[in-house]
């Protein structure tokens, strides 16, 4: 049996990687049938999350929330155009911006997706303060690691 060392990577089950990746899937599979519902994908959850909070931001803003190239999130944010969840328009004031703002259609689907909450409440069956913890915890972590890489800072 070889000695563990630098070289040997942890069992899967004992990296801390695995179990925030398998909770990822978990909690997707939790929302998928929800988000099917809505007509939403998860990463058009994400976009209209945002957009919720504060309309008509820049394609870059949105970008940075969700720690993403703007090249990788046009193509999805051209299919919620397409599907009438949102409009991209130039700035005015600097037209190499693209600025996103939510239609009616996109602010009406708010109120319906609050299930998703209640969806990993019910699912986990952990308290909603246990859960808030977590989220807590996880993003005091990855805000450390993007900290300590001098990459991506979360705007949250």
């Amino acid at each position: 049996m070889p000695a563990k060392g630098l070289n040997n990577p942890l069992p899967l089950d004992d990296q801390l990687c695995y179990a925030i990746y398998s909770a990822g899937m978990a909690i997707q599979r939790v929302y998928k049938p929800l988000l099917d519902e809505l007509g939403l994908t998860y990463p058009q959850y994400l976009v209209l999350n945002i957009l919720w909070r504060e309309d008509n931001l820049t394609v870059g803003s949105i970008a940075e929330r969700l720690a993403l190239e703007s090249s990788t999130l046009t193509p999805l944010l051209k299919r919620m155009e397409a599907a009438g969840l949102l409009r991209r328009t130039r700035n005015p004031a600097n037209e190499r911006q693209v600025v996103v703002g939510l239609t009616d259609k996109g602010r009406e689907l708010r109120s319906r997706a609050g299930c998703l909450a209640d969806a990993l409440l019910s699912s986990s069956g952990q308290s909603p303060t246990h859960l808030n913890q977590i989220n807590r915890d996880l993003s005091e972590l990855r805000d450390a690691i993007y900290e300590h890489t001098g990459v991506w800072k979360s705007t949250a």
